[in-house]
């Protein structure tokens, strides 16, 4: 269960005013049912209910603090009820409609939800993503915190939805990386894989990527991979990061290797890179990749572009919700 602590006169759905003495803490349910949030999510991007639920958790609280929307309890009577049109103001591609629906609801379970849309859409401006109606108090307790998801989550699907377009004519693949925003990897990295995104490993666990320093404190290149596939699990990939094609040529010789990381290569290195590996490792390459960029490092014939301004910086879409009493 989720506690919120309701200070006097603040109330979702009690009868009458509390009296001025009375401390009440409620208990929220902690799962509502998922079943309309799920079915809103990309049909090829898992989101995992229990990261939509803390995360939904975490930002109410957050919001509303020990004594709710204040405003609302003073304004708005506790069985008025309201619908509001969600809309997206600026043209861009969605994610983050599956928290929506859980914000909403967690402040009032018999919200109704009726989506127009589902995540991975690519709408224009102007478009109606879905009408809420309800609790007027909980609509308007919920609206930032569930535009803040939203406008977030779509401008991160926004902006891999662009790289992606600018490299279709190539093979290659664009990746975020771990620079996200502490607590909400899960959302961003779903929200790139609405985009089109691939998404590069969650976490130091997913698998091992060798960074120049890991190098320098091994002892050099065959040190330190021998050190690591003597330790890696049969299913764990090994990457291992270059700056020069010699260290390139030394990876190459020692073997061991899964994938190697190019890192700040300039065009024609790329290439260079790409003729040596001959098909043996996977290539991903990084270092200040831009959109403007994007399409011509893909054509060197890497594999993998990883970017982290795909999460870390992003311009929110513009959405907005409407109310329509």
């Amino acid at each position: 269960m989720a506690e919120f602590a309701i200070c006097p006169g603040s109330h979702y759905g009690f009868p009458g005013p509390l009296s001025p003495t009375l401390s009440l803490t409620i208990s929220l349910p902690m799962s509502l049912p998922m079943s309309l949030p799920m079915s809103l999510l990309r049909s090829d991007a898992f989101l995992s209910p229990l990261e939509i639920d803390a995360a939904v958790t975490r930002a109410l609280k957050e919001d509303l603090g020990r004594a709710g929307d204040i405003t609302s309890i003073a304004t708005v009577p506790e069985d008025t009820r309201g619908r509001a049109m969600l809309v997206a103001r600026k043209a861009g591609v969605i994610a983050g409609l599956p928290l929506v629906a859980a914000t909403f609801r967690r402040l009032s379970p018999e919200i109704e939800i009726a989506p127009h849309a589902r995540d991975g859409a690519a709408i224009k401006a102007g478009f109606k993503l879905m009408m809420i109606s309800g609790n007027a108090r909980a609509i308007l307790g919920a609206e930032r915190t569930a535009l803040n998801f939203l406008g977030h989550l779509s401008g991160i699907a926004t902006a891999t939805a662009a790289f992606v377009e600018r490299m279709a004519h190539t093979r290659a693949r664009v990746v975020c990386t771990r620079k996200t925003t502490p607590g909400l990897r899960a959302l961003e990295k779903y929200a790139v894989r609405c985009g089109g995104g691939t998404n590069h490993r969650f976490g130091l666990d997913d698998a091992m990527l060798i960074k120049d320093n890991h190098i320098a404190v091994a002892g050099g290149i065959k040190a330190v991979l021998t050190s690591a596939k003597r330790a890696a699990g049969h299913l764990v990939k090994i990457e291992i990061e270059v700056d020069s094609l010699d260290q390139l040529k030394e990876v190459l010789d020692v073997g061991l290797a899964d994938v190697v990381l190019i890192d700040n290569f300039d065009l024609a290195s790329m290439r260079k890179a790409v003729a040596l590996v001959a098909g043996r490792l996977v290539i991903e390459t990084s270092g200040g990749i831009t959109l403007d960029t994007a399409a011509a490092i893909a054509e060197t014939g890497v594999d993998y572009l990883s970017s982290g301004a795909l999460t870390h910086s992003v311009q929110n879409l513009d959405v907005g919700l409407d109310i329509e009493m």
